[in-house]
């Protein structure tokens, strides 16, 4: 594994290879994969920087995206890759997600024609994707399997039943009667044509929107398989909370438009393969299997999500997961009680009946707020300050190894608060440096400590006299704390100057 200034220093190397000059790298807050993003600025635009360890991934995601983008689909460009292929260069698309604007109807209690209109544009460009993107893709390439076959429906089913269903005692059930019915529901949905692309996430977190369109990013665990799990993996999103009106507008969206395209049949030998349309039958034969298919895949779509919400949540213990499974219980809830396959899953539904139990349990889980308290101390006088909160974890920083305006005779009496410090300190290239590495350590820990809903993060800066640089930087910090996670409460307490702050949570 690398270090941090490593990782910098590999990303400032391939910047310089496609002809630019790397003038600033800061690290992107962290997201739910293990991967490490870094947003560049250079000499002529803003690009991003990865750091992943997992090769076969990498490799997938590079291949994927360079067929993509010959495709004339709309993916990240990849424009360098590390000798050692753990790091890689990418167009920078921004930060507005279609979730940002899901979010923002949730809070007006509506879905806008904006956002529809978006979800449209979406819908389109899977169309393409599952087509076109299809035709040609080196699926040897895909991680971590080339196709949604049978191993990879059970993988989502003993999921749900290892990661959720066996974490709650008051849901009772046989496990083999369980296990017929995971077979049955999987014989069934392996008769869906499967001779396309599946993307396998795509939700509306992936979804960047550039210029009012989408833009798609994490394929790299595509994989051949059919088309309806896509659909269901975006209008069936949990936390999306869309109406079920509005989803059947967007499915009879989606079935019009793919309707128009070069239709599939299957063959003797299961394939499919393409034939021009020709007639309304052939249309109508169309919608009717993406409709046979689709209830089975809505099933198993909400079955995989209660058990990531299980991991997740009950397991990791991080709290926004396990606020979402109320979400997900009703949406599997609703599923069970309009019941729509040809066949019944007997000992399946019976556990979905007891699920009711769960709402009470999951629904008044609240988030405590965070707070995270910013100290500066001197070593000299009072040392590491002791943690009040019991919690007993957190960081302390050590700012004697840099520049000291306390040496200066114009700062001896002024702290770390005063503009003319501050000024002093901002102009040292090893402030930066410290500060970089500070803020991607901190801002690790508060996303982790969200998500896992912990109380409270104490973060110490130290330096000889508690006046200056510890000052600077615990004053620096706990702003750049707030300005980032209004959500939080922050106390700032300069010890050795009896000077306090606090920032309440918006």
């Amino acid at each position: 594994m690398l270090t941090l200034e490593e990782i910098k220093k590999t990303i400032a190397a391939l910047i310089e290879n496609i002809g630019e000059k790397a003038l600033e790298i800061n690290a992107m807050p962290s997201s739910g994969s293990s991967r490490k993003y870094f947003r560049v600025k250079t000499d002529k635009r803003v690009l991003i920087g990865a750091y992943n360890l997992n090769i076969e991934e990498n490799d997938a995601f590079f291949s994927f995206s360079k067929h993509f983008h010959e495709c004339g689909l709309p993916v990240p460009q990849i424009l360098a890759i590390s000798d050692s292929k753990e790091i890689y260069i990418q167009t920078d698309l921004g930060d507005d997600t279609l979730f940002n604007h899901v979010e923002n109807c949730l809070k007006n209690g509506k879905y806008d024609d904006e956002t529809v209109e978006l979800y449209k544009k979406s819908l389109d460009k899977l169309i393409d994707f599952q087509i076109i993107g299809h035709k040609g893709l080196d699926y040897s390439k895909a991680f971590p399997t080339a196709e949604f076959d049978e191993m990879s429906i059970m993988d989502d089913l003993n999921y749900f039943k290892y990661c959720f269903l066996k974490e709650h005692e008051e849901i009772s059930f046989n496990e083999t009667r369980l296990d017929t019915d995971f077979q049955t529901l999987t014989r069934y949905i392996l008769e869906a044509p499967s001779d396309f692309f599946m993307y396998r996430d795509f939700q509306s977190r992936n979804i960047m929107i550039v210029e009012n369109n989408p833009y798609l990013i994490d394929y790299q665990g595509g994989r051949k398989g059919p088309l309806q799990y896509d659909v269901v993996s975006l209008l069936y999103q949990v936390k999306a909370r869309m109406p079920q009106e509005l989803r059947n507008e967007l499915i009879d969206y989606y079935k019009q438009r793919i309707s128009r395209l070069p239709l599939v049949a299957r063959n003797d030998n299961q394939n499919v393969s393409f034939r021009p349309e020709r007639s309304g039958v052939e249309k109508s034969s169309m919608a009717e299997t993406f409709d046979k298919y689709f209830p089975a895949f809505v099933l198993l779509r909400l079955l995989q999500v209660l058990g990531a919400y299980g991991f997740r949540g009950l397991i990791q213990k991080k709290l926004h997961f396990m606020q979402s499974i109320p979400y997900a219980i009703r949406e599997i809830m609703n599923v069970n009680e309009k019941w729509s396959l040809p066949f019944d899953l007997p000992e399946l539904q019976a556990v979905i009946k007891q699920f009711d139990v769960l709402l009470a349990k999951y629904e008044n889980v609240e988030p405590e707020r965070l707070t995270i308290t910013v100290n500066s101390f001197s070593f000299k006088n009072g040392g590491v300050p002791y943690d009040k909160s019991g919690n007993g974890g957190g960081f302390v920083f050590d700012c004697r190894a840099l520049p000291n305006p306390g040496r200066y005779i114009e700062f001896k009496q002024k702290t770390g608060e005063d503009a003319e410090v501050q000024e002093f300190m901002d102009d040292k290239p090893d402030t930066h440096y410290f500060m970089q590495n500070v803020q991607l350590l901190v801002f690790q820990s508060i996303d982790n400590y969200l998500e896992r809903g912990f109380k409270n993060l104490q973060i110490n800066f130290g330096c000889t006299g508690g006046q200056h640089r510890s000052v600077f930087f615990a004053q620096r910090i706990g702003e750049m704390i707030h300005e980032n996670y209004p959500m939080v409460n922050v106390a700032i307490n300069h010890l050795a100057q009896h000077i306090s702050h606090f920032y309440e949570a918006e």
